[in-house]
């Protein structure tokens, strides 16, 4: 969707003390669409943004909309060596890239590659405590801001925008670029339709809201970019903290956020006394998604912040699914809601056979808001996730009778003991019950007699005293002896990627180092 500001109230972004108006954001943004057009860029190729939240990372991202051309994003959490594969997998014909992120880089020499550095905001390099020396450009490459000057206004562009090449984690192996074509004419009203259901937003209403997450991932990247079409006001947060994230939700009178779980369990843990501190009556609507939210941490949230609290579930591949209300959280806790308008759910066997409500088997998707997808250089893995125009993208999980989807897990998630599937999550489901148990993750290690056994890696709420032992027990009585952990282990902290996902690769590696298998 190409930006067009037509709004009459005042959308900005804030970034630390630094203001601009979207009105320059987009002024910006013609001016470097003409740039890259000059440097060769139009309809269908590819520019990487490795940028932290940021003013640039919006006018990069709206003027290769404006030229027809992908944008991919690149986590700057990745190695040197996975930065380098995204760019040649790609075909990235510009690199725009924080200053500090590409120095840290065995800076890539790749043909015909253009390179436009950002200088790493006071805000940004303060939040993450970049030495000055890391942020400068020691590079003879353009700088985005001087460089933007040389340009006037791109007069031409496309009647549509640019399609968009996310890659996905690649847990298992190398990630996928999700390469998705620009939006036809009819398709625009039915994707903005579904963005607004997920994040809440309404078109012709004001909103602020705070970006807490990460614009690699696809999901902060299409709320924010969303939210900057709406002419939203928009305060970036360079990095999450929860006082803070109170702090700026008193002062902006913010009305929507896009957040993941462990965002809400760090706000929990703050004192009682800070929580009750801020003037949070702003709030509208408080979207979550990304990983499983424990049913036990949002009740508590819904608690503090009211009816706001409202779930998603979707994919890179196929935008959003589902959308579970707060009334709906206390009718159907553990579900993730009901269909988006236009998207159609289907469970499927192994075999193809479609399953009727209340029996776990793939979940195929079907959606009219966006064109089909494919897997960039990878058409054999796309074709892999196909039941007729269905796709499924990895999980496990049913529809009860009213049509509400629960997910049971990833497929690459079971455990296979002794030949009978155990879903991780509904482990994690029981663990999360028992009291005194803030987090959990649940995977498979190895043994020598029924292949898998259970194995979870807790954190404790402060104060509370539970044992490994206990946590057996307590899954023992409600799932039975095969479901219980064989090895519980108690750790300060739990991995989790920017996105709110754990890094359930680094837990399980340990275990299955000197094994020639690692399922």
């Amino acid at each position: 969707m190409t930006h067009i500001d037509t709004q009459p109230h005042i959308g900005k972004i804030i970034l630390g003390e630094t203001v601009r108006t979207l009105s320059e954001i987009n002024h910006n943004a013609t001016r470097a669409a003409q740039g890259l057009k000059q440097l060769g860029m139009g309809t269908g190729d590819v520019i990487a943004l490795l940028l932290r939240n940021d003013f640039s990372l919006f006018e990069a991202s709206f003027a290769a909309n404006l030229l027809g051309a992908l944008v991919v994003p690149i986590n700057w959490h990745a190695s040197a060596d996975e930065v380098d594969y995204i760019l040649r997998d790609s075909g990235a014909r510009i690199l725009v890239a924080h200053t500090d992120l590409y120095n840290r880089l065995e800076q890539p020499s790749l043909p015909g590659l253009d390179l436009l550095l950002v200088d790493t905001p006071e805000a940004i390099k303060q939040a993450f405590r970049i030495p000055d020396a890391i942020a400068k450009s020691s590079e003879q490459a353009f700088l985005w801001d001087q460089w933007l000057e040389n340009f006037p206004p791109l007069q031409d562009h496309p009647q549509t925008s640019g399609g968009s090449m996310i890659y996905t984690s690649g847990t298992t192996g190398r990630p996928k670029g999700v390469r998705r074509p620009p939006l036809t004419k009819e398709q625009m009203p039915r994707a903005m339709a579904m963005a607004c259901a997920m994040y809440g937003f309404q078109p012709d209403q004001p909103a602020t809201t705070v970006i807490t997450g990460p614009m690699y991932h696809s999901g902060p990247n299409g709320y924010g970019l969303l939210a900057a079409r709406l002419n939203a006001t928009i305060v970036l947060q360079p990095r999450f903290n929860e006082t803070e994230l109170l702090q700026l939700i008193e002062k902006h009178a913010v009305t929507h956020l896009h957040m993941v779980p462990t965002m809400f369990i760090r706000l929990l843990r703050l004192a009682k006394e800070i929580r009750m501190k801020y003037d949070l009556s702003s709030l509208v609507w408080v979207a979550h998604g990304a990983a499983p939210c424990p049913p036990g941490v949002k009740e508590l949230m819904i608690d503090w912040w009211g009816p706001v609290i409202n779930e998603y579930y979707g994919s890179t591949e196929t935008g959003g699914i589902t959308v579970q209300t707060s009334k709906d959280a206390s009718r159907k806790p553990g579900s993730v809601g009901r269909a988006i308008e236009g998207v159609d759910i289907r469970i499927f066997d192994d075999n193809g056979q479609q399953q009727d409500a209340g029996i776990t088997g793939k979940i195929y998707i079907r959606t009219n808001a966006f064109g089909d997808f494919d897997y960039h250089g990878k058409s054999q893995d796309r074709r892999e996730i196909s039941q007729g125009d269905f796709v499924w993208v990895g999980d496990i999980g049913y529809l009860d009778e009213e049509g509400f989807l629960y997910l049971c897990d990833r497929r690459k998630d079971i455990i296979n003991s002794g030949g009978v599937n155990i879903y991780s999550a509904e482990v994690e489901a029981a663990i999360l019950d028992m009291p005194g148990i803030e987090d959990c993750a649940v995977f498979g290690i190895p043994d020598d007699d029924l292949g898998e056994v259970v194995c979870s890696h807790i954190t404790l709420i402060p104060s509370a005293k539970v044992t490994p032992d206990q946590v057996t027990d307590f899954v023992r009585t409600r799932l039975g002896r095969m479901k219980a952990p064989a090895t519980v282990v108690v750790e300060d902290e739990l991995p989790r990627q920017e996105s709110g996902k754990i890094f359930k690769s680094k837990l399980r590696a340990p275990y299955w180092q000197d094994r020639t298998r690692n399922i």
